[in-house]
């Protein structure tokens, strides 16, 4: 009897430090544009992930376009983006599948109080014109990011080339807080989505030195999906992995915990999963 208790006490204590390795967590890799990893959502919503479905997310928070460049180049295993036209180009070519639409928010362009070019309350090609009419400072990302895609695109519907070598239109190539950050510096103009603005704004307490100046209009809206890196392009592609991410953002807990993640009292994204 004697033995069996000493047997068994052995059994437990090596259980208990094998058992960690036997349930080690599967690990899915993903790209994601800035917005996502700078205002705090993904780290509230990847120990929720991982304790529900014991996969653990990590991601590379890049502008959209390197998003999709490393889900062409097999980097990762899925991708959180906002550039649509740009997702669909890569689903067609065939490096990207199951596009599934998750959350929104839209574009704002920001700026000092004194307003230099005076482009508050205008429809956002008016805005667009004035600030190159005035030449006043406007700070891009330039960095192919779906932010920097979005301003571009503005540009083309205001009638304007990208006044990419006017000495006002600067370029950071850095992610979206950096670029606020050098705006403020230069009381510049910038173009960002509104998740960020309010993280920015959080940063400063509420009292941010940029001030939302253009808003509202139906170009400005900004769609975030997830698309599954497609495995007949990267077989060691972790697909399974990725369709279980795209569906768990989907569903209506996390639906609901994306529509309750605030700041300032305020949503950062809008969940509009299908």
């Amino acid at each position: 009897m004697k033995k069996l208790k000493v047997l068994l006490l052995t059994f437990a204590l090596v259980s208990l430090l094998v058992a960690p390795g036997l349930v080690k967590a599967e690990t899915l890799m993903m790209a994601t544009t800035t917005s996502t990893d700078n205002t705090g959502l993904l780290d509230e919503l990847a120990p929720k992930f991982q304790k529900e479905t014991g996969i653990e997310l990590k991601w590379t928070a890049v502008g959209t376009g390197k998003a999709l460049k490393m889900g062409q180049n097999c980097d990762v295993d899925v991708l959180m983006v906002h550039a649509p036209a740009a997702e669909k180009k890569n689903v067609d070519m065939g490096a990207l599948k199951d596009r599934r639409e998750v959350m929104y928010n839209d574009f704002v362009i920001i700026g000092p109080d004194s307003d230099p070019a005076g482009i508050k309350g205008l429809p956002v090609v008016q805005a667009m014109k004035a600030v190159a009419d005035a030449k006043a400072a406007f700070v891009s990302r330039g960095d192919n990011s779906g932010t920097n895609k979005k301003e571009i695109s503005l540009w083309k519907v205001a009638g304007m080339a990208v006044p990419d070598k006017a000495e006002w239109y600067i370029q950071t190539g850095q992610g979206m807080i950096k670029s606020i950050t050098v705006a403020e510096e230069r009381d510049a103009y910038i173009m960002t989505d509104r998740g960020t603005y309010i993280k920015y704004s959080a940063n400063k307490n509420g009292s941010p030195e940029l001030k939302v100046l253009v808003e509202g209009d139906k170009s400005l809206f900004n769609q975030y999906s997830v698309l599954a890196v497609n495995p007949a392009n990267c077989k060691n592609a972790k697909y399974e992995l990725a369709t279980k991410f795209s569906e768990w953002m989907a569903s209506p807990s996390t639906q609901k915990a994306i529509g309750d993640f605030k700041l300032l009292g305020k949503k950062l994204f809008i969940p509009n999963a299908k």
